[in-house]
């Protein structure tokens, strides 16, 4: 049986808006591979929202290659792949191992989940140990006693980790923190603190800074326009708006194709609404969403032609570029070259790129 279902609709998106524009390979910067018991407090972690645990509950690396079996047929595909802790109880050393073996089996590219409480010397040499090219940080890892509304990067990517990453010249995944998202003024002034004090690290903006209407965008890409090195991620982002002020603020030569596997695997479609995003779901494909104001749930032919959030993803990012112009040789890095780049340049040499 199939991992999941890909419908008649599914495929003719795929063949007549998708296919068309990308590459032979694909480079996914943003990919979580873990088992259920790695990650116990997924769903149920504070200072995070829930639903993406309604997707899937696990995404062992053989689910991961089916799924870019069904979303990509004719396609090679090779992720950027990290475990998923959202708690310091969770079992972040049953999750690195398994990402770093099951990743060097596959000769993919792979990062550490890095707590922030490791001194520079333990994250060094969990990082060689490991074989990864860098670091997945997140806001949940922070001392439980800052409340959430005020946790700063800093707070889960201390100083002195950056250090040791500037000095390996290594990738930080970064999920920016706060109600404001992209347009908070501290995550805007730390993100450029990142990129003028420590040079050498290859930062990763994930979701393009959590941008998903809008609304979280602010005058953010105009203080950005003027950086130079960090990249940004598309995972889990379905706003054309957003992705049209990205492309114009730094190119195409600065972003990645990312999924987020599992949960772009969720049918639905996303609206912006009242300066939030709300994800629209077949009636009782997820279970009870009636508490979540994030979800909500449609029915009849709409949502019988609800298809994948990555699909969905993708058809704005690619609505965008042909907005600002682009063709299909431009924004062709963007699946590939750029985070191919990124990961040479971050050491990763004998992969299966």
């Amino acid at each position: 049986m199939s991992l999941f279902e890909v419908r008649d609709h599914d495929r003719e998106i795929y063949r007549e808006e998708i296919a068309p524009w990308l590459p032979d390979r694909l480079l996914d910067a943003h990919v979580h591979a873990w088992q259920r018991a790695h990650c116990p407090s997924f769903g149920h972690a504070a200072r995070l929202v829930t639903w993406p645990a309604r997707v899937a509950a696990e995404n062992p690396f053989e689910d991961l290659e089916e799924s870019y079996r069904l979303f990509f047929p004719g396609k090679k595909v090779v992720p950027l792949v990290f475990s998923m802790v959202v708690q310091p109880s969770d079992d972040h050393e049953a999750g690195n191992a398994y990402v770093s073996a099951e990743a060097r089996k596959r000769r993919w590219p792979a990062l550490l989940f890095a707590l922030p409480c490791w001194g520079g010397a333990e994250l060094e040499r969990r990082i060689r140990e490991g074989g990864f090219l860098g670091l997945k940080v997140y806001l949940s890892l922070s001392h439980p006693a800052i409340p959430q509304r005020e946790v700063r990067i800093h707070d889960f990517l201390p100083p002195h980790q950056l250090d040791v990453m500037d000095r390996l010249g290594g990738i930080v995944m970064l999920h920016i923190p706060r109600d404001g998202r992209l347009r908070d003024p501290l995550n805007l002034a730390q993100m450029i603190e990142i990129e003028e004090r420590w040079p050498n690290v290859k930062l990763i903006i994930a979701h393009v800074g959590r941008a998903y209407v809008p609304e979280d965008v602010g005058d953010a890409f105009e203080k950005l326009s003027t950086t130079k090195k960090m990249v940004f991620d598309l995972s889990a982002n379905t706003c054309r708006e957003v992705f049209v002020a990205l492309l114009r603020a730094v190119g195409p030569e600065r972003v990645l194709f990312a999924s987020d596997l599992p949960i772009t695997r969720m049918r639905m479609r996303r609206l912006a609404e009242n300066g939030r995003y709300v994800n629209l779901v077949k009636k009782g494909a997820y279970g009870d969403v009636s508490g979540d104001p994030n979800m909500r749930e449609i029915e009849g032919p709409e949502a019988e032609r609800l298809t994948f959030f990555l699909y969905e993803e993708l058809c704005q990012f690619l609505a965008a570029a042909r907005e600002v112009g682009l063709s299909k040789g431009q924004i062709a890095p963007v699946f590939y070259a750029n985070a191919v780049r990124l990961i040479r340049e971050a050491g990763g040499r004998g992969l299966d790129l």
